[in-house]
């Protein structure tokens, strides 16, 4: 029976599995066409399973003494992790809404590799929900996982062979200096520009000075969306918005794509505090930024490999173009900041630390944040799985600690969705923010459909 350990970030996402935070990305495939199970059926088998980690499940050490262990489940069957589920009448939006909801709230089984398919019909069509522990991999390998399901046609491509090992993040057990050596080689915007190069001791100090610039970060203030969890989600997602208008929208300020959504989810977020009685005037809430901390060459290893950044979203600013300059010039600060790359050691650190240890490591980065906020660009092209086309996908990451909102942002073919996640006590309605956030974002494109001139941005007040 083949044995690897987990790597100390994979141990450390294990450990932060709680029933008010079960530590699962979830994935949901929408399709306009009824896809045949057989099909479904056949893809899994030939292309997730040439990833062997969807065949292993996790062993506990004896004793608790050691890193926890990837075993082959020598009773693998992959009908115990496919399931199809059928949604009341009648149906809906709202229906699927409520099946991933409960989803997100399930935990998977601990004594089978952590995974699950759901084939739903959904109307005339099917959505697949996928299912899988962040300590299988982190959100952008688990994206790429589920696209290696697809194809850029109609006609099913020839599937890959079975992966050894190292190609499928069978990952050792890494030496602490292997963490630590990831800062230099994952220096971010320092280290981009040779002109800006520098030496290890300096690279160094830099980093222990973000350390200690992340330890002094204040807990975030107290709001609606910050208290006391249950073991109750609730998850909503957006209708699909054209990315080339979204583009447009931010041209004129030399603002990408990204500072455009984040600056819709920010006035999102405010006109949501504000409907829950919140005074927003001087309110600025950080959220959490999982930032891919892979090169170019290894985007499909599986495995955790993410720094986090924690950016302060300007609640306070009311004028949509305001906010837009104001999110971008945040946005532009922490791209050459070493904050991911030292986040990811703290983390590897905590796979080290005694268990008892760890829930206290874990709320040190929860109290720095009221929300996880990610934002993936997909595939721009149409997708085919088991034949039928790919018409919108949706993920959603984990929300660790005490945090109780999570934001996605994904875009596929030409669109653009949103989906928001929540403790159900904290946030019962998340998709308020939703209907917020399209209401946001249809007034910072609207200028530019219409031709007409935008205001100037007006300086932070409350409504």
């Amino acid at each position: 029976m083949a044995r690897t350990p987990l790597s100390s970030v994979d141990s450390a996402w294990l450990r932060m599995e709680d029933p008010t935070n079960l530590m699962m990305v979830t994935g949901v495939l929408s399709f306009e066409e009824r896809l045949d199970p057989r099909g479904l059926h056949k893809v899994l088998e030939e292309r997730l399973l040439s990833f062997p980690r969807f065949r292993q499940r996790v062993q506990e050490p004896p004793f608790g003494i050691g890193p926890p262990m990837w075993t082959t489940d020598d009773r693998f069957r992959l009908d115990a992790h496919v399931h199809r589920v059928a949604l009341p009448q009648p149906g809906d939006k709202e229906g699927l809404e409520a099946l991933v909801s409960d989803l997100m709230s399930t935990p998977l089984d601990f004594s089978k590799p952590l995974w699950q398919v759901h084939l739903v019909d959904y109307g005339g069509g099917s959505v697949v929900v996928a299912r899988i522990h962040h300590c299988i991999a982190d959100g952008i390998a688990l994206i790429q996982v589920l696209l290696s399901l697809t194809d850029t046609s109609a006609e099913p491509q020839q599937p890959p062979a079975a992966r050894p090992p190292e190609e499928a993040g069978e990952s050792s057990w890494p030496a602490l200096p292997r963490a630590v050596g990831r800062l230099a080689e994952a220096g971010l915007g320092l280290l981009r520009d040779p002109s800006r190069a520098l030496d290890a001791a300096t690279l160094g100090a830099a980093a222990a000075g973000t350390l200690a610039q992340i330890a002094m970060l204040p807990p975030d203030p107290s709001t609606p969306l910050k208290g006391a969890l249950g073991v109750s989600k609730r998850a909503a997602w957006s209708e699909p918005i054209s990315v080339a208008e979204v583009k447009a929208a931010g041209v004129r300020d030399g603002a990408t794509i990204n500072d455009v959504l984040v600056a819709a989810a920010t006035g999102a977020l405010r006109r949501y505090l504000i409907a829950r009685g919140q005074d927003v005037r001087g309110l600025e809430i950080r959220v959490a930024v999982p930032v891919n901390m892979r090169g170019t060459d290894r985007g499909a290893e599986l495995g955790n490999q993410f720094g986090l950044v924690f950016l302060p979203l300007p609640i306070d600013v009311a004028d949509g173009r305001g906010r837009v300059l104001e999110v971008k010039r945040r946005m532009d600060d922490l791209k050459a900041s070493l904050q991911p790359a030292v986040a990811m050691g703290m983390l590897s650190l905590i796979g080290y630390v005694p268990s008892r240890v760890q829930p206290l490591a874990v709320e040190f980065f929860g109290s720095k944040a009221s929300a996880v906020l990610t934002n993936v660009p997909g595939p721009r092209e149409q997708l085919y799985l088991a034949g039928r086309p790919l018409a919108r996908a949706m993920f959603w990451v984990p929300q660790s600690g005490r945090l109780g909102l999570g934001i996605s942002i994904l875009s596929y073919n030409g669109q653009v969705l949103i989906g928001v996640a929540s403790d159900a006590g904290l946030v019962p309605d998340p998709e308020r923010i939703v209907s917020e956030f399209e209401a946001d974002l249809a007034e910072l494109i609207r200028p530019r459909r219409s031709g007409g001139r935008r205001r100037r941005p007006a300086k932070p007040a409350a409504d």
